[in-house]
């Protein structure tokens, strides 16, 4: 059976390629659908409508950014909360999408929560790499990026990393141990990912990695690709899904939020995704404790500090398994982004981990 592009396919594809929002990269966006839909039309029509509809909808207006206390290079310091005399809350993303998610809209922010419950919290905003940032490894990013910001804090601070900053949290407190480390859905045993997904996302990077090589960056399409390929039929179930959701609700809000982050972001340097997919991935430094930061190796078992590690079972991106083992660990049924602004995220998680820093001294 032909499954190639209609013609109307086509033009649609070349339409919305000119559209202002993604998904990124549409082309691949747009193979997946066809293919994921073939035998469906219902759910191709479906698909196709929630998509039109999530690059054609109006965005509310974003809450105002809360000003730099730091920065260092690209990278900057915002403070969400005030001086209380308590240990500061330093909340580090990810370098992959950028770090609204943790401060998503008014309603999902765990941010603005936090702050509200006397935290005296703080954002890092990695920004986007200079042209002469390619050197700035995974490593780097600790010892030239994150540590300085800390630097500027005026006592030690409490660090809370999600994601791919889980690891970087873990890396700085090895060289400077802060008053307690949380790390959230963080990628630390890579043998804890599913091999076909391994096998899946090196098999991506040997075939973008003379691109990026050139390009001295990587794209954030490489990465997002990746997430893709890990469940394509999920990718295109939601936005079937989101042609249903009701206009004006907080639901459509929410995923139109969540899809401009995840479409979003700047590349990652060159040699912090060499060092993402070859030696995390593929060679999974970090599980054996020879991942080294300024010299160091990384081994988030022999922090002195208070450490607590939380992950999902229901996460796709980061299983439960390859989370590292600290010396608190839970595990929700949230999902890897789902923990951060789902709708029980403020009473599974935000909640619980406000009682967990106060009971910590932020």
């Amino acid at each position: 059976m032909d499954t190639s592009p209609t013609p109307a396919f086509s033009a649609l594809a070349q339409h919305n390629a000119a559209s202002q929002h993604g998904p990124r990269p549409l082309p691949l966006f747009l193979n997946i659908l066809w293919r994921e839909t073939e035998g469906d039309p219902e759910l191709r029509r479906r698909a196709f409508h929630g998509l039109r509809r999530y690059q054609e909808a109006r965005r509310p207006p974003k809450p105002p950014a809360p000003l730099a206390f730091a920065s260092a290079g690209s990278a900057k310091l915002l403070r969400y909360g005030a001086e209380n005399g308590r240990a500061p809350v330093v909340f580090v993303p990810s370098l992959i999408n950028p770090p609204q998610v943790l401060d998503l809209s008014p309603s999902r922010s765990m941010l603005r929560h936090m702050s509200a419950a006397g935290h005296d919290a703080y954002l890092v905003d990695w920004g986007t790499p200079a042209s002469d940032d390619g050197h700035l490894g995974l490593d780097r990013h600790v010892t030239e990026r994150l540590l300085p910001l800390l630097a500027a804090l005026p006592r030690p601070p409490i660090l809370v990393g999600y994601c791919l900053g889980g690891n970087l949290v873990i890396g700085a407190a090895a060289l400077q141990t802060p008053k307690a480390v949380a790390a959230i859905a963080s990628p630390w045993n890579f043998k804890g990912f599913a091999l076909a997904d391994r096998e899946e996302i090196g098999a991506l990077w040997r075939g973008a990695k003379p691109l990026c090589q050139r390009l001295g960056y990587v794209p954030m399409e490489v990465l997002q690709s990746g997430f893709w390929a890990m469940d394509p039929a999920r990718t295109i179930r939601k936005y079937a899904a989101f042609a249903d959701t009701p206009h004006g609700s907080d639901e459509e809000h929410a995923f139109l939020a969540v899809e401009d982050w995840a479409n979003g972001g700047p590349p990652l340097t060159y040699d912090a995704g060499r060092d993402l997919f070859e030696n995390f991935y593929a060679a999974n430094a970090s599980g054996l404790s020879k991942w080294r930061v300024g010299g160091k190796a990384v081994d988030p078992k022999q922090l002195s500090c208070p450490t607590f590690s939380i992950r999902s079972a229901t996460d796709r991106i980061v299983p439960a398994g390859a989370a590292p083992e600290m010396k608190q660990n839970v595990t929700l049924r949230l999902g890897h982004v789902g923990m951060i602004v789902g709708g029980s995220a403020r009473q599974q998680m935000w909640e619980p981990l406000s009682q967990w820093l106060s009971s910590h001294g932020g």
